[in-house]
């Protein structure tokens, strides 16, 4: 009794575990056809010179000069930052510089020229004064006392003119150098006031001021984002892993979901050479060959970078393969392949089969 118990539990056992089995193992021939290898990207949509503006200094916004959407040139004032100091500092300079001025101090140069022309008027006449004394004292005329007067007064004119003339122009060069002076620190305190008074860098638009009039900001305070208008780019994260396989210009096949069931293209442009430590992806920047009818900055993607291509291939599927180097065929033999270009799905056989051999799923 026990030892038929045993065979029938055997039998039972043996039942089971071959019912477990298909009766047919799944088979595939090696087709040639075309085969594509892709490394995969996600990424977002950026605006063509794209980039966060930061506040020039620390204080409160006092005026912003334009609003979100709006289309502005370069150096289009964005916004402004109160500061007292250097207001007052602009205006002191102000007063300075119109005080300085050279136009303004030409009364002080005409003064002196009549001066100058009164000096020399009475050298003049000093001087014919003296000749005539001279002359008598030759004929015996006058005394020595005379002579003497004349020329002294001669000398003193003479001197007096000259003093005159040099300083006409030491007084013109003063007023020179104190208009130019003055300009220049006119000039130093717009600039240090401008400061404050943020900027665009570019032709392009405004798509957004996180910050409101009367609110605080520092140099280390986004207060706009800019970039252009109609240009964008794709900006994606590609993993260290592959970046290798990354070059300029092979194609990028897009897809958003933004719009569902579409594709688009692009090919790569720029390839930033340093990895980022803390996500260990390096950012590749990819521009459109087709692209959406309407595009925004900071839209999330996902892409699909072409790194090979091979036609009229011989290809199979990939869950074919045992390790991405041996097949089993028909007999049940293992054997082994080279393989080329590979993706999710299938895989280009180089060599160890043709297209004849039967392959059986592992």
């Amino acid at each position: 009794m026990k030892f038929i118990l045993r065979v029938f539990l055997f039998l039972a056992i043996s039942l089971s575990i071959f019912s477990c089995f298909p009766s047919e193992q799944e088979s595939t021939y090696p087709e040639l056809t075309s085969i594509t290898e892709s490394v995969y990207a996600s990424g977002l949509i950026k605006a063509v010179n794209q980039y966060e503006a930061f506040a020039n200094n620390t204080g409160p916004i006092q005026e912003i000069f334009v609003k979100e959407g709006d289309l502005v040139e370069e150096g289009t004032p964005i916004l402004a930052i109160y500061n007292e100091r250097e207001r007052l500092n602009r205006e002191n300079a102000e007063l300075a510089q119109v005080f300085a001025d050279y136009q303004q101090n030409q009364s002080k140069l005409r003064d002196l020229q009549l001066t100058i022309d009164f000096a020399k008027s009475k050298m003049q006449n000093d001087s014919m004064l003296f000749e005539r004394q001279k002359n008598l004292w030759e004929k015996n005329i006058g005394t020595a006392v005379d002579l003497e007067q004349r020329r002294l007064s001669f000398e003193n004119s003479q001197t007096a003119y000259e003093s005159a003339l040099i300083r006409y122009q030491d007084l013109k060069r003063e007023i020179e150098f104190n208009s130019k002076s003055a300009s220049k620190s006119l000039a130093i305190s717009r600039a240090l006031e401008s400061e404050f008074v943020l900027k665009s860098r570019i032709k392009g638009k405004v798509y957004a001021l996180p910050k409101e009039k009367g609110e605080m900001v520092n140099p280390q305070t986004p207060v706009a984002t800019l970039g252009s208008e109609n240009h964008f780019l794709m900006e994606l994260q590609i993993d260290e892993y592959d970046i290798s396989k990354i070059e300029i210009g092979q194609q990028v096949i897009v897809t958003m979901d933004s719009y569902k069931g579409e594709t688009f293209q692009g090919i790569v442009s720029r390839i930033f050479p340093l990895m980022d430590s803390k996500s260990k992806s390096f950012t590749v920047e990819a521009t459109f060959t087709k692209e959406p009818k309407v595009l925004y900055p900071n839209l999330s993607l996902e892409a699909n970078i072409i790194t090979a291509t091979a036609e009229n291939s011989l290809v199979i599927p990939r869950n074919f393969l045992i390790n991405d180097e041996l097949v089993i065929n028909s007999d049940g033999d293992t054997i082994p392949v080279k393989i080329g270009i590979r993706n999710f799905q299938f895989a280009q056989v180089l060599e160890g089969i043709g297209k004849e051999t039967q392959l059986i799923k592992p």
